[in-house]
């Protein structure tokens, strides 16, 4: 079942979201400072690729993970899980759209504190 909902994420916008997320790591690794968020978002969008059966665990970030966390999230981390909550939202106006709502709820998670989480 994961390997037919991947399937169809893909067809209908799981593509297009790897592509923003890929877009704006490229976008923030233009800076010598960005580069560590860039690099976030570099795996927020392989993860963005292929979402159903992984998950994420967050945690064990440490102090530098932890203010990396606080950047993140003050400067654009909100940005970035707002629009996943409302598109997360939409999705799950229909039945059939509930699973992918439900990848979105988790992006929206990831999108929030990307440093230090686990995705398996």
């Amino acid at each position: 079942m994961n390997f037919i909902g991947n399937i169809i994420w893909l067809i209908f916008g799981g593509l297009i979201a790897c592509i923003a997320w890929a877009i704006a790591g490229l976008i923030l690794c233009i800076t010598i400072i960005g580069i560590p968020f860039g690099a976030q978002c570099f795996k927020i969008a392989l993860f963005v690729l292929w979402p159903f059966g992984k998950e994420i665990e967050l945690g064990n970030f440490g102090a530098g993970g932890l203010l990396l966390n606080i950047i993140w999230l003050i400067v654009f981390g909100w940005e970035f899980a707002i629009a996943h909550l409302v598109i997360g939202l939409f999705f799950c106006l229909t039945i059939v759209g509930i699973p992918f709502g439900l990848q979105h709820f988790k992006f929206a998670k990831l999108g929030l504190i990307p440093f230090g989480a686990t995705i398996y």
